[in-house]
């Protein structure tokens, strides 16, 4: 996953909580968004597993399509 500093556009480096840029020593949440609809999904934890569902119309989303926004912390 490449996902850049919004603030600088450098890229951003994975941490157990988000993401963080180094250059700019900023913490960021990812946020999961519906590839179609560029909305907020719903994230669904059951028995170790995680599923993104978007209630837009859009259904379940393969984790592999989802895209994941930095928002500030």
């Amino acid at each position: 996953m490449e996902t850049k500093c919004p603030v600088c556009e450098k890229q951003l480096q994975q941490t157990d909580s988000g993401a963080r840029c180094e250059s700019c020593q900023q913490d960021f949440h990812l946020q999961a968004r519906c590839p179609e609809c560029h909305k907020p999904l719903e994230v669904l934890k059951a028995c170790g597993a995680i599923d993104y569902f978007c209630q837009n119309g859009h259904g379940l989303i393969s984790k592999k399509r989802v895209e994941f926004v930095p928002v500030a912390s």
